[in-house]
């Protein structure tokens, strides 16, 4: 199997060779100069292979242009993390889920530990509104439980 630099590094150099070949045939052109000497059926093979080429290396760039972008996002969330700013990191993903207050500090208790009934009581709640409120955060955050809740937040937070 090939390897992706490799794949890179060949469609550009498939890119460069089809971009000299067109500016030759251009400069031909306007010059005067000889073309090089290809039968016409050769002539279209090689301007469709070499607008192929093209093409590929344009959809390649899209595609590391999103990989660069992703990886440049996770780089930033790590610096913020290594920086101190864990709080702020957090705070922001919990917005994502777009949890009411109260399901937010209910979210910030679950992360540190805490079971349900130290939250109730010390939020001064109910039992029952806090199962809600947990309930509601699992499923706006698309987990099943507690576990997988923190799970989710250190593998999108810290991987």
């Amino acid at each position: 199997m090939l390897n992706r630099p490799f794949i890179v590094w060949l469609l550009v150099a498939i890119q460069a060779l089809c971009g000299a070949y067109f500016l030759w045939e251009i400069a031909a052109s306007i010059l005067g100069l000889p073309t090089l000497p290809l039968r016409w059926q050769t002539r279209e093979l090689v301007q469709i292979g070499a607008s192929l080429g093209l093409i590929l290396g344009a959809f390649l760039g899209v595609v590391l242009a999103r990989e660069a972008t992703r990886a440049g996002t996770r780089a930033e969330t790590a610096r913020r993390l290594t920086s101190g700013r864990f709080t702020e990191v957090v705070a922001e993903y919990f917005r994502r889920f777009d949890l009411t207050p109260a399901e937010t500090d209910v979210a910030w208790l679950l992360l540190k530990g805490m079971a349900i009934g130290e939250i109730a009581d010390l939020r001064a709640t109910r039992l029952g509104t806090v199962k809600a409120q947990c309930s509601s955060i699992y499923r706006k955050s698309g987990v099943s439980g507690k576990s997988q809740f923190i799970s989710q937040i250190v593998e999108d937070l810290l991987l």
